[in-house]
């Protein structure tokens, strides 16, 4: 795996809340890549938002925070900011797809940076012409 990806959050949560599948080793190595510059990764800044309720809602607000400030700090991860930009054109892509508010912010965000590719689980990507979905489950 090589080249440009938009990160969804689940790429960030398996490790954390699911370490026991195989899919938590499989976005670690994602993880791991990222890290080691062997690919270009980028997030949304609502990815924060949605990594830290996850884990609050599940393991409790300290865990939370503690989760949330490693996301940040993330090594080689980039961040795009959702801007007016952003969100007029996540309405347009939400009347085109039927898809919901955040994943209409998410294929946003990898538009606006020229990324093809977005590595989830989340089926809601998948035949979406602006975007490739790889998947985490093999």
């Amino acid at each position: 795996m090589k080249g440009t990806f938009y990160i969804d959050s689940n790429v960030f949560l398996y490790p954390v809340l699911y370490n026991e599948l195989k899919e938590s080793e499989t976005a670690r190595e994602i993880l791991s890549k990222i890290e080691g510059k062997d690919i270009q990764a980028y997030a949304s800044t609502l990815t924060w938002d949605e990594v830290s309720y996850v884990v609050e809602l599940t393991l409790g607000k300290t865990d939370a925070i503690e989760v949330g400030k490693k996301f940040l700090n993330f090594p080689f991860l980039r961040f795009i900011s959702v801007d007016d930009e952003i969100i007029r054109r996540s309405q347009v892509i939400r009347e085109k797809y039927n898809l919901n508010p955040r994943d209409s912010i998410h294929l946003s965000c990898a538009i606006e940076r020229n990324i093809s590719e977005i590595i989830t689980d989340d089926p809601d990507f998948e035949g979406i012409k602006e975007i490739k979905r790889i998947p985490i489950t093999k």
